[in-house]
């Protein structure tokens, strides 16, 4: 059977007892950090888990939230002690590190109990060997939706650097939508992402966050970032920047996100959305903040 069967039939046949995390306690937040093999500069997915776990270990009106970095599939107490999983890699890291289907099978008894489930930029996708013909996976219930990668069979996402996309924020009495406004960057925001079979309108439990007019030659208003709240209490939240490390700069995204990871443990985002500052992003050791491209490593002799 399948991996994407195995999961599934178990979200649908499993008893959803809703399971909130009290805002009392103190909320573990579980940055998860998979493969990549993208050039310095871009994605950076270790030095990105780091710079978010500093941003969640350093918020200036937030109490009560901690980090943990892991670069391998986290244990059952790192999992039982997690109120949100954060994933940054090249693609959904559960299907990429060894024994997907266990892997999968662990994520469910999270997100059974109520734990919420953060997507950043590539770790929102999926390849076809991952999904269903139909585009059946775990990660549309969990997250609501998710970047179809070219082999998929279903579905194909776009993925392309524009020099300059406008994120607009479209769901202003949203928490995660606090105190950050539009933004303009240079990046490779997803577009035409999956949120099911109708097309791409969203499951009613699911809210767009952010869109953008995309691509410039022809635009579409198309969905950025977008969260769920699921039946077993859970919050899911999705968003397909950054591409560069450097953008981890620009506030208003790095808030953005943020808010995102905050809301998903249950904690109250603040009227003004999450404060943060960062010190140079070359503390987060990654290969280079910013990008070198292929090209340029092989002039190099690398």
């Amino acid at each position: 059977m399948n991996i994407w069967r195995v999961v599934c039939a178990a979200i649908l046949l499993s008893v959803i007892v809703p399971v909130v995390c009290d805002a009392a306690d103190a909320a573990q937040v579980l940055i998860v950090v998979g493969p990549s093999r993208h050039p310095p500069g871009s994605h950076e997915v270790a030095a990105g888990g780091r710079v978010m776990q500093h941003c969640i270990e350093h918020m200036q009106n937030v109490t009560g939230v901690t980090a943990n970095v892991v670069y391998e599939w986290p244990s059952k107490q790192q999992r039982d002690a997690a109120s949100t999983v954060v994933f940054i890699g090249d693609t959904f890291p559960p299907n990429r590190f060894p024994n997907p289907t266990q892997n999968l099978a662990d994520l469910h008894e999270m997100m059974q109990r109520g734990c919420g489930i953060v997507c950043v930029h590539y770790a929102t996708g999926l390849i076809g060997d991952d999904v269903a013909t139909d585009g059946a996976h775990p990660l549309l219930f969990w997250m609501g939706g998710y970047f179809a990668n070219r082999t998929c069979p279903h579905h194909t996402s776009i993925a392309k650097i524009y020099p300059s996309a406008t994120i607009t924020p479209v769901a202003p009495d949203h928490p995660v939508s606090r105190g950050w406004k539009e933004f303009t960057l240079h990046d490779e925001p997803y577009i035409n992402n999956y949120f099911g079979k109708d097309e791409n309108r969203l499951a009613p439990n699911v809210t767009a966050l952010a869109t953008s007019m995309l691509p410039p030659e022809s635009p579409n208003r198309e969905t950025v970032a977008w969260c769920i709240d699921r039946p077993d209490g859970g919050r899911g939240f999705g968003i397909v920047m950054p591409h560069f490390y450097k953008n981890w700069r620009e506030e208003d995204l790095r808030r953005f996100i943020m808010n995102g990871i905050v809301w998903t443990t249950h904690v109250e985002v603040p009227s003004e959305g999450v404060v943060t500052t960062l010190p140079d992003l070359a503390k987060f050791e990654p290969e280079s903040v910013e990008f070198v491209p292929r090209t340029q490593q092989k002039k190099a002799g690398n």
